[in-house]
């Protein structure tokens, strides 16, 4: 069968564009085929920074002959109907059309279209431009003469040539023939810009790709990645260093070059004083470098970077590297001065002091007067909530309030083995549907969060380093070095912290406090780092939700799934009690917020434990069963979740499900028909030893389930209701619950009733699929 080679060649088209048009092209043209009604084996797309290229296998050279009934009006039916008939047949008159008959209808007209099949070749040469003209990018230019034209063609970078032939691979392929604007297609294509600018012929695809790579181009992007990482290696290896490996910045190196030659360049080992992460994205912005670290040296950086030039240059590559070591150079001095300047003092201090005093801050040290400018420039966070200061008065607050219940939760010297909450499944658990994956509760990872020493605060100590860590942990905005990096907002509050002497606790917030940032990232689990963590995504919740700027649909330009799904993690990965009613109020209360805010608040956390709950395995029929609207205590419902999984997976627990859900359908039926149910039990109506015994049953697990759950033992809870089994079981062997007697039914409908209270203390059995 035919193949299909198509090459659309351009001027550089940005790197983070390149995957993606890839993608749409191979997308967009696959789906005009077969919707044309052609066939194809296999398609891949290729890119490289000057060209897009598919390779579609075993396509159909022609697409089917098509037979094609359409049903008209009666033939009875007014003229109207039957002209519109004709426009939709396409036919000149009813003389055209074919009479069906109908034994209930009656007479009626059928158009019998037939559309005979079409030459691939004359296919892909109608879909192709209109691919061109209307494809996807996110930024797209007009270029030339043409481009004064209305219409006129427009491309991510100025379009140069195109290549589109088919045929099988027993023949010689043919030119599909099409132009737009002026470019014409055909078999011609050009190899690396400068060592191979000539024009090359090509036929099918394996042709195509040999001889791109005689003419020092790597078509595969993929392979381009891995000739630049294997070869970077080797070089450091070489050197006696490692490569310090960065996927994202692989990705966008191997968009940028064609033929990849990797070299090494050199910097000062004075710069080395800048922090790690600072020499990293200095050179990785600007120069799209990766830097190299000492073999065994830790996190410590060399002097020595690996560049991916797109040339193998005469003299291996020295001017080239000499080249990009000057721009380096030039960049690291500039990130040296940020640095120093940043642990200087401030050439404003002395307007700072109103600010100093509201803050509790001392001018001496260098970050407290970053937060002291913060508040002075009356820097805003958002229109409608306050400047930055005024944030930070906020998220101090709620912290300080939030701090002795953290302290409670998490041990001051266990803060870094948080893990999962009492009664969550262990690994590999099923009983309740929870992930083999993972625990509910566990952090996917554990690190000492005070990294920088192994002092830890007592609990006494907490609350007050949770203020000091509030106060200081948006002052990095203020430094030069988050002013040109932002991306390292929180690491250098971190750093800066501890050079100023701040105990590790309050330093470690300052970076802490924005995780986690991702449903991979890990979770804070010092103390202090916890209570400024929460009290900063709360804030941020409640002050949207106060000026309702909420999540709608698939639009959140604030995070603020992310933000609620990071407090869920926070809470249930450090087995924290939280209840988040009261912590809205406090919250609410700077905004002016209503009780009915909160309420929708507390239903949106609730949409994010569902999400966390059904990601890690849990069954979404439990998590329905015990959350209620009022449930504001989440880690309190991924215990009941976990308890109510493992009774129903016990033979008393299928089995008392089976009968409760039996109650509750009885019950609710009867309701619905306004049919009397008794207030209260009265035994003297009992009839049968079985309802004495229900009744017995039903007292003694309503207490005890009752004395379980205000003790928070839930699964103790779900046990206690083991014993209503048997006797609900009997009940509704040897008793009719709809007697004659109209008191004896209420009566009994009323001990129906008993059964759906006692059980609905721990769950809400009719939810239960099963």
């Amino acid at each position: 069968m035919p193949d299909l080679v198509l090459e659309l060649r351009s001027e550089e088209i940005p790197a983070r564009m390149q995957r993606k048009a890839a993608g749409d092209l191979r997308k967009m043209l696959t789906d005009g085929l077969v919707e044309a009604g052609l066939t194809y084996e296999a398609a891949r797309e290729y890119w490289t920074p000057r060209r897009l290229a598919l390779d579609v296998r075993g396509l159909t050279a022609r697409s089917k002959d098509i037979l094609e009934e359409i049903k008209g009006p009666s033939t009875t039916a007014p003229e109207q109907a039957v002209q519109g008939f004709l426009r939709k047949a396409g036919l000149s008159s009813i003389a055209e059309a074919h009479v069906h008959s109908d034994p209930k209808k009656g007479d009626f007209y059928v158009a019998h279209i037939s559309k005979p099949g079409r030459a691939a070749e004359e296919i892909i040469a109608e879909l192709v431009p209109g691919i061109i003209k209307n494809f996807p990018w996110p930024k797209s230019m007009r270029w030339g003469a043409a481009s004064a034209k209305p219409g006129s063609l427009r491309w991510v970078r100025p379009l140069q040539s195109i290549v589109c032939t088919f045929g099988p691979e027993t023949e010689e392929p043919v030119v599909v023939d099409f132009e737009i604007d002026g470019i014409r297609s055909g078999n011609v294509t050009y190899g690396h810009r400068f060592h191979a600018p000539g024009p090359i012929t090509v036929r099918r695809f394996d042709d195509y790709a040999a001889k791109l790579e005689a003419a020092k181009v790597v078509l595969d992007a993929d392979r381009r990645k891995e000739i630049i990482l294997a070869d970077a290696r080797n070089v450091a290896f070489a050197n006696g260093l490692d490569l310090v490996e960065d996927e994202g910045l692989l990705e966008e190196v191997s968009g940028l070059v064609e033929w990849p030659v990797v070299l090494m360049g050199e910097f000062e080992q004075d710069f080395l004083t800048i922090p790690a992460e600072v020499i990293r994205l200095t050179i990785r912005a600007n120069q799209k470098c990766f830097v190299t670290r000492p073999q065994g040296a830790g996190e410590d950086l060399s002097n020595r970077f690996i560049l991916v030039a797109n040339i193998e240059a005469k003299d291996g590559g020295k001017e080239i590297a000499y080249g990009n070591g000057k721009v380096v150079r030039a960049r690291l001095s500039d990130a040296l001065y940020f640095w120093k300047t940043d642990q200087g003092d401030l050439p404003d201090l002395g307007t700072l002091q109103e600010s100093a005093a509201k803050f509790e801050l001392d001018l001496k040290k260098p970050l407290d007067q970053r937060m002291a400018r913060l508040d002075h420039l009356n820097v805003t966070f958002h229109a409608k909530l306050g400047t930055q200061g005024a944030r930070v008065e906020r998220i101090k607050r709620l912290a300080e309030e939030l701090a002795p219940t953290v302290a409670k939760s998490i041990s001051p010297l266990e803060g870094e083995m948080a893990g999962r909450p009492e009664g969550v499944a262990s690994a590999g658990a099923t009983h309740s549907g929870l992930s083999k994956r993972e625990e509910v509760g566990t952090p996917r990872e554990t690190t000492p969060s005070v990294a920088s020493g192994d002092i830890s605060p007592s609990r006494g100590e907490i609350t007050a380093l949770v203020a000091r860590a509030a106060v200081l942990a948006k002052a990095d905005l203020q430094t030069e070095v988050v002013g040109e990096f932002p991306e390292l907002q929180g690491a250098m509050g971190r750093k800066y912290a501890l050079l100023q002497g701040e105990h590790p606790s309050v330093a470690a917030a300052a970076e802490e406090h924005y995780k986690p940032q991702g449903p991979s990232d890990r979770v804070p689990t010092d103390p202090v780092s916890v209570a400024v963590a929460l009290a900063d995504k709360l804030d941020t919740l409640t002050g949207f939700w106060a000026i309702d700027e909420k999540p709608t649909g698939s639009k959140d330009p604030f995070a603020l799934r992310r933000a609620a799904l990071g407090v869920v993690r926070i809470l249930i990965e450090n087995r924290i009690r939280l209840g988040l009613t009261s912590v809205f109020a406090k919250a609410f209360a700077s905004f002016a917020g209503d009780v009915a805010q909160i309420s929708d608040l507390l239903g949106f956390f609730h949409d994010r434990l569902k999400v966390y709950l059904r990601e890690s395995g849990a069954r979404y029929d439990l998590i329905d069963a015990v959350i209620t609207p009022q449930s504001d205590d989440l880690l309190q419902i991924v215990r009941r979740v976990e308890a109510l999984g493992k009774f129903l997976d016990t033979e008393d627990g299928k089995n008392l499900l089976a009968g409760t859900k039996r109650a509750a359908n009885i019950l609710a039926a009867e309701e619905k028909k306004k049919t009397r149910v008794a207030e209260i039990v009265e035994p003297a109506l009992f009839r049968e030893d079985a309802e004495k015994k229900l009744s017995a049953a039903v007292n003694q697990a309503e207490k005890a389930a009752g004395q379980a759950i205000q003790n928070e033992d839930f699964s103790a809870a779900m046990l206690t209701l083991s014993v209503l089994r048997e006797p609900v079981d009997s009940f509704f062997e040897g008793v009719l619950v709809n007697d004659e007697d109209q008191a004896v039914r209420a009566n009994r409908l009323a001990l129906l009733a008993r059964i759906r209270a006692a059980t609905d203390q721990v769950a809400d059995f009719s939810k239960i699929v099963g």
